[in-house]
């Protein structure tokens, strides 16, 4: 394993974001503030509790979740986009590095940016609601669980994205919509049958169900099929990544 290689990649991907701290921190921090105005506030003001949970608590799993799918999928797309957008991509190509020390390069330094923007958010959730996590290291494992999972989904988007606009498709119009439906901001078993039914077919539902596990001891789905569902998705995006470096989809153009 070529470490001096990784760690290359991972602090220069690293350093691009100390870089732009003020505006990789700042925007979410200002952004979880507004949710918890909006539907802290001006919800939970009318909906006092959800599973015996205070409204404004129960909504810190999925703002965290939405907050860490997204910036997992755009930190890891922009980070293998750019190099060949830019051209520099055949520097990598021609260094003696594999496939996998790639990944653990970016993938690494993706996941690493999602973990610290998600413990942010819940520091500043930390200072509008009584925070408690009753299974932190279920919570951190959810956590990295979820961060390199969708960091290897932005990975693929990177490479099967031909320009800036695709890399915005596939978050804009898929992740968040179905952040949002996965139950982040209510309990899906606050939905009649037929929409309770549909949600399941949700893999986000999963995800956010397992972390908010993690916090409150209660859950739309088990703990054990949230698992078993991240695992997978985590398993399809590493056979994506597999097929793409087998056949070098586009990463020269």
């Amino acid at each position: 394993m070529n470490w001096p290689a990784i760690r290359a990649i991972y602090r220069f991907e690293m350093s691009r974001f100390w870089r732009t701290a003020m505006q990789s921190i700042l925007a979410p921090v200002i952004s979880t503030s507004l949710y918890f105005v909006v539907f802290g506030a001006a919800i939970g003001s009318r909906m006092s509790t959800v599973d015996g949970v205070p409204y404004g608590l129960f909504i810190v799993p999925g703002l965290v979740m939405l907050a860490l799918l997204t910036q997992s999928i755009a930190n890891a797309s922009f980070g293998i986009y750019f190099p060949r957008f830019a051209g520099t991509i055949y520097e990598i190509l021609s260094a003696p590095i594999s496939p996998v020390e790639v990944v653990l390069g970016y993938v690494g330094a993706a996941a690493t940016k999602s973990i610290l923007i998600g413990l942010i958010i819940l520091a500043t959730a930390a200072l509008f609601v009584p925070l408690h996590i009753e299974h932190p290291v279920w919570m951190m494992a959810f956590l990295v669980l979820t961060a390199v999972t969708f960091s290897l989904f932005g990975f693929v988007i990177g490479l099967w994205a031909d320009g800036f606009e695709k890399l915005q498709l596939v978050p804009l119009l898929v992740v968040t919509p179905l952040t949002f439906l996965g139950g982040s901001f209510y309990a899906i078993e606050m939905l009649p049958p037929f929409w309770r039914t549909v949600s399941l077919a949700n893999p986000v539902v999963y995800l956010i169900s397992g972390f908010r596990w993690a916090f409150f001891g209660t859950a739309d789905v088990a703990i054990g099929i949230s698992l078993a569902m991240t695992g997978l998705f985590l398993a399809v995006c590493l056979g994506l990544v597999a097929w793409i470096f087998r056949t070098g989809y586009r990463l020269k153009s």
